[in-house]
């Protein structure tokens, strides 16, 4: 029998297969004979112990209307699957900590989770990149109002960010002379009540916020800038930013080939970094995007980089 592979994703009603990164995936999947299986978070058990899921066994038709078809809708012990990708999109709350906890349990049971489920929660996107300094602008993260007022005022520009957040929303550009500076981090910060980061400004995003991949600690060498539309500060496709498929720069590559080995033994098997400029901005890895952006526009087919790095894991497990 063919390995089966588990994606715990949105519902499938909700893909959009045209730029869709967990489509791609399961679309080269199948292409090599591997069985694709889908749920939510919600369809994940445990009973005395032992994991389990309502799962759907899919083969995808080609069409781009009813992309899919049920081949067995069942309630599967989770030792089926060779491996379970988690690309479940954010937010982070609670639920999503909670099916962490139960993928730690499946890993506990000898199935192979990617992204680590544990990594998963040790790595706020926004957070992680306080570990590398050296790789980022002047960043601060506070509950202090006045410690934001401080950061603004020392660099004219800033950027302010909760740390929850997704897409492009909720980010604001604060500028010293701006009359809402106050109103500004009022509305994020909560009077004290919640945590902001803060980032120094990069004129540089006029040029686009890069994404670039890292797939089992190798180096994708093509990245996408999304480049602000008019009059906007956020590069997020989500935010109406344009994609530029590009090659990674020199410090593009410093950037990716300083964190890939680390994030890769740490169990990130799939890492998407945020690079403005010479600057990291945030180490994505709930649900990277951009697979399908990147292999249309160029040379590069990452979700058959990404298959053929899982397979190589599942031959030496």
């Amino acid at each position: 029998m063919s390995p089966a592979l588990l994606f715990v994703a949105d519902p499938l009603s909700s893909f959009k297969i045209y730029k869709d990164t967990t489509f791609a995936m399961m679309r080269e999947a199948q292409s090599r004979g591997l069985q694709v299986w889908a749920c939510e978070p919600h369809d994940l058990q445990i009973l005395q112990g032992k994991v389990s899921v309502q799962a759907k066994c899919i083969n995808l038709t080609g069409q781009a209307s009813e992309w899919f078809a049920i081949e067995v809708q069942e309630a599967v012990e989770i030792t089926r699957f060779a491996a379970i990708i988690m690309r479940k999109d954010p937010p982070f709350d609670m639920e999503y900590l909670y099916s962490t906890f139960v993928l730690e349990r499946a890993q506990q049971q000898g199935v192979m989770v990617l992204n680590d489920p544990a990594a998963l929660r040790n790595h706020n996107e926004k957070l992680a990149i306080t570990e590398f300094p050296q790789l980022t602008s002047p960043t601060l993260v506070t509950r202090s109002p006045e410690a934001l007022r401080a950061f603004v005022h020392e660099h004219e520009h800033a950027i302010f960010k909760l740390l929850d957040g997704m897409g492009g929303a909720s980010i604001f550009r604060a500028d010293v002379n701006d009359p809402n500076l106050s109103v500004i981090i009022e509305t994020m910060n909560q009077f004290g009540a919640r945590s902001v980061m803060a980032q120094r400004y990069l004129p540089a995003i006029s040029l686009g916020d890069k994404r670039i991949l890292l797939i089992d600690g190798q180096v994708v060498p093509y990245c996408l800038a999304r480049i602000p539309k008019a009059g906007e500060a956020r590069g997020n496709l989500a935010a109406g930013g344009t994609g530029v498929v590009q090659p990674l720069s020199p410090r593009d590559r410093e950037i990716a080939g300083t964190l890939a080995p680390i994030l890769a033994a740490r169990g990130l098997f799939l890492v998407g970094l945020d690079v403005i400029g010479d600057s990291l901005t945030e180490i994505n890895v709930t649900s990277p995007t951009c697979f399908q952006e990147i292999t249309q526009g160029s040379d590069c087919d990452v979700a058959a980089m990404f298959v053929d790095a899982l397979m190589k894991r599942l031959q030496r497990a």
